[in-house]
């Protein structure tokens, strides 16, 4: 972290930045029901979904949801992290995640030892492992369909993995499609995240100020005004304070006030104009 930001203003970390430790990540009711819920499905399996639009929290839902589950004794966690691969590279990434030898080119026998290692699992355990596809919207339509197939035995009576989809609008309206019926009949559990008023964002505001240790960073009125402006949108509202951050790291200000606010933010939209008026 900027060793500025610590002098300055006593922060233990940026909290306007993606990375913040998740312990300090803002638990809404919405997301606290959807881990609890997901807590209780992971000893049944089957198919779980977060969407919503881009900037409402998503990630940050699935940040908290992977933290609770690790502390799920024997829970076997595996965040896959290229939903546009092939159905190949798809099970060379599902044999890494949950460490079994594959070879991409025989499926059926790939498909057998994960559903035997996954089979070992539960019956050694409380818990069916889980898969979390953030971005999920981009998943290929075969691979999609080979993940159903791959999740369930015994004629389709059985689920042997948990599986969390994660996308935008475009995921739901896939699922829709009629190749993909099949497991948009199977979701169980769902989160929507939404669009969040102003006060619901400067409830997460004063929130990451006082886990970052400095409730005092901002005035109130500069909070108010942050929450305002972010059209209902947690990662616009992040932008704008970081951008107010800098300027006031930059400023040595002791805090960061109304001024530095319409200061910061009339600059920006006056080089805005300048460039359209060139153009």
């Amino acid at each position: 972290m900027n060793k500025k930001l610590l002098a300055l203003y006593s922060l233990k970390f940026n909290p306007f930045l993606p990375d913040i430790p998740v312990s300090a990540l803002f638990v809404t009711p919405a997301i606290e029901s959807f881990c609890w819920r997901m807590q209780n499905q992971v000893g049944e399996g089957g198919f779980a979904m977060v969407n919503g639009q881009p900037g409402t929290g998503k990630s940050a839902a699935l940040r908290i949801l992977v933290d609770q589950l690790a502390d799920l004794r024997d829970a076997s966690v595996g965040v896959l992290t290229r939903p546009q691969a092939s159905v190949a590279d798809f099970y060379r990434e599902l044999g890494d995640l949950f460490q079994v030898a594959l070879t991409p080119h025989n499926r059926w026998n790939g498909a057998k030892a994960l559903r035997n290692k996954w089979q070992a699992q539960i019956e050694a355990s409380l818990y069916r492992p889980v898969l979390i596809v953030d971005e999920a919207q981009e998943m290929k339509t075969a691979v999609l369909c080979e993940l159903r197939l791959l999740s369930s035995t015994d004629l389709d009576s059985r689920s042997i993995l948990s599986v969390v989809l994660a996308g935008d609008s475009r995921l739901t309206d896939r699922l829709h499609h009629q190749d993909l019926l099949p497991i948009a009949s199977r979701i169980r559990t769902r989160l929507r995240t939404e669009s969040a008023t102003s006060v619901q964002l400067n409830d997460c505001l004063a929130h990451l100020l006082e886990k970052a240790g400095s409730l005092r960073l901002m005035t109130p009125a500069v909070q108010t005004a942050l929450c305002e402006h972010a059209a209902g949108n947690l990662r616009l509202l992040m932008h704008m304070a970081n951008e107010l951050l800098a300027e006031a790291v930059h400023r040595q200000a002791d805090q960061i006030d109304e001024k530095l606010f319409f200061d910061t933010f009339d600059i920006k939209a006056a080089v805005k104009a300048a460039k359209r008026t060139k153009s």
